[in-house]
């Protein structure tokens, strides 16, 4: 991938299920936390939980219910900032308009 605009599109349609992006969601705020506490605390253990908190349930979201690889696989540094940039679509409520425009329904 050549830029995130152009990999943000394929990460939303890799996340169609609105259970995955959910179970994403909540990894992500998950993962962020423990490894800020981590680094605050200088408790490297707790950054290792916040990364298995993190991809352990996304990754079972992929296999199981969009019954597809994660984009971590081919791209990680687009992947995990895609994971926040979802994340703050969701949190603020505009993931909908984002999903329409990468289906071409935005008018």
């Amino acid at each position: 991938m050549s830029s995130f605009e152009q990999f943000w599109p394929r990460y939303l349609k890799a996340h169609a299920d609105p259970r995955t992006r959910a179970i994403h969601v909540v990894g992500t705020i998950a993962a962020t936390s423990l490894v800020l506490t981590a680094l605050a605390t200088r408790k490297p253990w707790l950054a290792a939980i916040g990364l298995a908190a993190g991809y352990g349930p996304a990754w079972y979201s992929h296999f199981f219910i969009e019954k597809n690889n994660p984009e971590t696989f081919r791209a990680p540094l687009s992947s995990l900032a895609a994971d926040y940039v979802m994340a703050w679509h969701v949190v603020s409520g505009s993931i909908n308009e984002q999903i329409a425009i990468v289906n071409g329904e935005h008018h």
